[in-house]
């Protein structure tokens, strides 16, 4: 009788660290996803940039010094690997100002802000910039759930024993940067 109980404690207790290594797995795979998702919308960003300046350059050919910074930022955060959670809130955050120094260009020039192509451009760019921020919260719950899966008990037994790290939140260090890129005119 005394066997039964013991084994079916033991049976139970396997049962429990199964459960609870696959919940800690769909956690992690919740954030891998979202980290996914923000990868898709910063490709998104990075590909309609050279079409912006591309067009504020036809009206503004003298900004070459703007035009270089958004270039050159552009290409630090394309350059940023794809698990490197700070360095893309970094390198987004320094393409953040200079996109904001070349829509600040376009105020001086009437003709660009009546270009069509430079208008569709403008809300391509704030779309994404909306959908960016909403997968980096998404991001950032998930990170929130999964870390605190891991860190509290009885998570943390089952965490240590299988290796599960914490992650790192999307963190901009300047809280303007949290702020859409805004493109008004």
């Amino acid at each position: 009788m005394i066997l039964w109980i013991i084994l079916a404690i033991i049976v139970l207790l396997i049962i429990w660290i199964i459960g609870m290594y696959n919940s800690l797995v769909k956690l992690k795979i919740k954030v891998d996803n979202s980290w996914s998702d923000i990868r898709v919308y910063l490709k998104k960003r990075f590909d309609l940039i050279p079409n912006l300046v591309n067009t504020v350059k036809g009206y503004a050919a003298h900004e070459s010094q703007t035009f270089e910074k958004v270039t050159a930022a552009r290409n630090a955060a394309v350059a940023v690997p794809p698990g490197d959670v700070k360095g893309a809130a970094e390198a987004n955050q320094a393409l953040g100002g200079a996109l904001r120094g070349l829509l600040a260009i376009a105020e001086n020039y009437p003709d660009l802000k009546a270009n069509q192509n430079f208008l569709e451009l403008q809300s391509a760019l704030q779309s994404i910039e909306s959908d960016l921020g909403n997968a980096r919260r998404y991001y950032n719950a998930t990170v929130r759930d999964y870390n605190t899966a891991i860190q509290q008990f009885p998570g943390v037994i089952v965490a240590n024993m299988t290796g599960f790290k914490a992650r790192e939140f999307y963190e901009l260090e300047n809280p303007q940067e949290a702020q859409n890129v805004e493109v008004k005119f």
